[in-house]
């Protein structure tokens, strides 16, 4: 989905594909047809914006067979789709039935990842409509907080300064600029924007930083407690682009020492995602668990104040009382976004990747629940876009 910023530019919305994992492009071709096609008709849109998860394997087959590259190019334009953006953070197994920790591998300081990385940045270059010039690909902040050294992290930036003059010369061979955006994630080496200025003000002298920013998540941001007026503040000040933002909401648990507002939260405590659960007070900032159930166990997260989990709960649909949503950060967010005179970004992207993660009594049921679902989080977003001034495109 295409928008008019009262500033004459173009703001992309998308959702992102990850929510309906394949390893292989057959399984990547699979969801344009039962997945993101269902979801564009009932938008009653003739184009829709997907953000593209492409596993190794995937990214792989594409970057080696021209005519499979080819062949994805052609689904997405006849199924009425577009990409403008990937999602690079997971590598693989991103639909296994336990990811926890996994999805933080191979990590920046390992030659994987920069090799895995600039595959997505030449694919995506050939997969831009023909009418767009810049594309962006989210990755991880750097690498989960430990084992995580100077050494390592002089590694990492060294792999992304490699990976910016890189993406300088693809854009002299193809005329598409591609830029990377690191994810901050509770738990990681860089898990807020402070620490993301931080990270990306190292890179050396003389490196295209223009390459490298930050993907802004709203769920991640939330889970934080960090206030999306300074953090963007920080952001602009500093110099480092928000290539993309994330639209995602986290569980938010007002009173966690009550006995029901546990129970309610004990059934988000699940096998396959980390669920990272964070709490701020004056007296000792942010403290948290890595997961749900580790914050709710006997001597766990301290309850005097509420709870954040990394739990992205859909849009349109937040828990029932005694729990909700952070959706109105996320609204607070896009407003710095796209609401001022010009966007601090261009490229927006819905990431509910956990639907099948819900309770099961909220999980949808079949694939026309899922698409429902995903449409319904897609018309909050574009109705949130055109309450700030833009106007949505054919």
């Amino acid at each position: 989905m295409r928008f008019r910023h009262p500033d004459g530019s173009t703001v992309h919305l998308a959702y992102c594909t990850n929510v309906h994992p394949a390893e292989d492009l057959d399984g990547v071709v699979d969801q344009l047809r039962h997945h993101c096609e269902p979801v564009r008709r009932r938008l009653g849109r003739d184009r829709l914006g997907i953000g593209l998860w492409l596993a190794r394997d995937a990214a792989r087959t594409l970057t080696a067979d021209p005519a499979a590259l080819r062949r994805l190019r052609t689904e997405l334009d006849r199924r009425g789709l577009e990409v403008v953006t990937l999602n690079g953070f997971p590598y693989e197994g991103f639909g296994a039935e336990e990811v926890k920790y996994r999805v933080y591998r191979p990590d920046w300081t390992e030659t994987e990842r920069l090799t895995h990385t600039g595959h997505l940045a030449r694919l995506l270059a050939a997969l831009l409509p023909d009418d767009v010039t810049e594309g962006s690909v989210s990755t991880l902040p750097l690498a989960w907080r430990a084992p995580f050294d100077s050494t390592q992290r002089r590694a990492a930036l060294d792999h992304l300064t490699t990976l910016a003059t890189r993406l300088d010369a693809l854009q002299d061979l193809t005329g598409r600029s591609i830029r990377i955006g690191l994810e901050p994630e509770p738990g990681c080496t860089v898990e807020t924007t402070a620490q993301a200025i931080d990270a990306l003000t190292a890179l050396p002298e003389g490196v295209p930083r223009r390459r490298i920013g930050l993907c802004l998540d709203t769920c991640h941001l939330a889970t934080q407690f960090e206030d999306p007026h300074t953090a963007t503040e920080a952001l602009t000040s500093a110099g480092v682009p928000i290539v993309k933002a994330q639209l995602s909401a986290a569980l938010h648990a007002e009173e966690p020492h009550r006995p029901a507002v546990r129970t309610a939260l004990a059934a988000f405590a699940e096998p396959r995602f980390l669920h990272q659960t964070r709490t701020h007070t004056q007296a000792h900032g942010i403290r948290g668990t890595d997961d749900l159930d580790q914050a709710l166990a006997p001597g766990g997260l301290d309850t005097a104040a509420p709870w954040r989990s990394h739990f992205h709960v859909p849009l349109h649909a937040p828990p029932e009382p005694p729990l909700t949503s952070t959706l109105p950060v996320l609204t607070d967010t896009l407003a710095r976004l796209v609401g001022g005179p010009a966007p601090l970004t261009r490229h927006l992207e819905v990431e509910t990747y956990t639907w099948q993660a819900l309770p099961p009594e909220l999980r949808p049921r079949n694939r026309d629940r899922l698409a429902d679902g995903i449409a319904a989080e897609l018309a909050l977003a574009r109705d949130l876009l055109t309450d700030l001034g833009l106007k949505e495109l054919p």
